[in-house]
């Protein structure tokens, strides 16, 4: 069974992917919201950039933001449970909807504004895959307001079973996948867009562009996880222990 040499969880692919391919981040984005694509009108990535000189800082994400219909959608995949993620996740959702705001308009004009987040472990004590939150009155459950929505979705406990017909599932299990056998199993689903998907991953893991920008990333982190280690083995040596 051959091991994916990069995934789809993979942070460069995934933004490289989607930015050259807004036809499948349509797509993605529209079944994930559980709405049509062809009912979309207005869709834009606002940062489609790979900020090469930032790579190794430490608040470097490599999500996707994007209007769409007015609203304002950030997608990112997290691999790692590095803690504190539901605070995370309230703190890019706080940035984004403060920062919509023009200069002499009213706070109506505010849009909805939608993080989405598909995580590669389990956050919640529940059976579902897909989790969203928003504000709400503790006891009467009364929508305070339509603004805020935070969307989780967990790959551990997506099915194992696919179908061409749940492209919810069918998305997420390409996310899932590590080994090119369940990619070939998803393909043979004969579903176009999964077709599209793999179709274009294959082609951006073998460009001299992805190659040169994975490399620069993996550099990055590897100097980070340098400097933390010469940080402590300095701390310990200072403090005698």
């Amino acid at each position: 069974m051959a091991k994916l040499e990069y995934t789809f969880k993979t942070d460069t692919l995934f933004k490289m992917l989607f930015v050259k391919h807004p036809d499948l981040l349509k797509n993605l984005v529209a079944v994930l919201l559980g709405i049509r694509d062809d009912s979309i009108g207005q869709f834009e990535i606002t940062n489609p950039e790979i900020p090469s000189e930032s790579l190794g800082d430490k608040f470097c994400r490599l999500d996707i933001n994007m209007t769409v219909d007015g609203q304002r959608v950030d997608l990112e995949i997290q691999v790692r449970d590095e803690g504190d993620y539901p605070e995370r996740v309230l703190f890019h959702w706080a940035r984004e909807y403060s920062t919509a705001l023009a200069a002499g308009e009213g706070y109506d004009q505010l849009p909805r504004t939608i993080i989405i987040s598909i995580i590669n472990f389990n956050l919640f004590e529940c059976a579902e895959y897909r989790s969203e939150f928003c504000a709400i009155e503790v006891s009467r459950h009364t929508l305070l307001t339509d603004k805020m929505s935070l969307q989780f979705f967990e790959l551990p406990k997506i099915p194992l079973e696919i179908s061409a017909e749940d492209h919810a599932v069918l998305w997420l299990s390409l996310f899932r996948a590590e080994t090119e056998d369940e990619l070939t199993k998803i393909n043979a689903l004969g579903v176009p867009v999964m077709k599209q998907a793999i179709d274009a991953f294959h082609s951006i893991t073998v460009s001299p562009e992805f190659r040169e920008i994975e490399r620069l990333y993996a550099k990055a982190r590897h100097d980070e996880a340098q400097a933390l280690r010469h940080a402590a083995t300095g701390w310990r040596h200072e403090h005698g222990t």
